[in-house]
């Protein structure tokens, strides 16, 4: 499938005459933007001269954010087909799920007992302060941010740094990235809730209730990613 895209801002040039435009940063955040947008679907193959058309820029630059994405796990490089955005199949999802449920509820629990530490806590309540806020939230870019952002202030002030970087991993990022535009208000209100639940049975210090209320979390969630279309996942 030809890779859909939406006419790009023209890049400026610099004083040492490289394009501005031709970044791998600019690159990167064009195709995550498409990705979480719905303007490259799951699976979807992204075609190098199309996008080094319509980006204006070199395939070196297209190549190496390609390179990046696939690390993250948003996009899957084949052999004789290129990059495609990466979709996950419906066990893969269940199975970094339940990984996730372990970890996360390990991090809670240090994270509890580490409240004893005033610097520790006082980094964690202002790391988390965002979920106080009664403002609606809409599903998009700034959901995703505030989202991950919670769930590393758990792991940071656990002081577990190999704990921080497996959740990183563990994220779905690409799961999030389609699962965002199907989110409904009451799934996101409902997710909002349970992140004040989880941050209050930390700072009480009370490590059981934390461990609970991040393994009803994550079950939720993976609820609502199995009511996601079948298309949605890889066969």
């Amino acid at each position: 499938m030809s890779a859909v895209v939406t006419t790009a801002p023209e890049p400026q040039e610099s004083e040492s005459g490289r394009l501005r435009g031709g970044t791998v940063d600019y690159v990167l955040e064009h195709l995550r933007t498409g990705v979480m947008q719905g303007r490259y679907a799951p699976g979807q193959r992204l075609i190098e001269a199309d996008l080094t058309r319509d980006l204006r820029v070199s395939r070196g630059p297209l190549r190496e954010a390609f390179r990046r994405l696939s690390a993250e796990g948003l996009l899957e490089i084949v052999p004789h087909r290129g990059a495609l955005v990466r979709r996950l199949t419906m066990r893969e999802m269940k199975e970094l799920f339940q990984i996730r449920v372990g970890l996360e509820t390990l991090a809670a629990q240090f994270a509890a007992e580490a409240m004893a530490d005033p610097r520790v806590r006082d980094r964690f309540q202002r790391k988390v302060q965002p979920i106080w806020n009664d403002a609606p939230r809409v599903a998009g870019p700034d959901y995703l941010d505030e989202n991950h952002a919670f769930h590393d202030a758990i792991t940071e002030a656990s002081g577990n740094e190999q704990l921080l970087r497996l959740t990183r991993q563990l994220r779905l990022t690409v799961l999030m990235y389609q699962l965002v535009g199907t989110l409904k208000p009451e799934n996101i209100a409902a997710s909002l809730a349970e992140h004040r639940l989880i941050a209050q049975a930390i700072l009480d210090r009370d490590a059981d209730a934390a461990q609970r209320y991040v393994r009803a979390h994550l079950t939720r969630a993976l609820q609502v990613a199995e009511s996601m279309p079948n298309g949605a996942f890889s066969p």
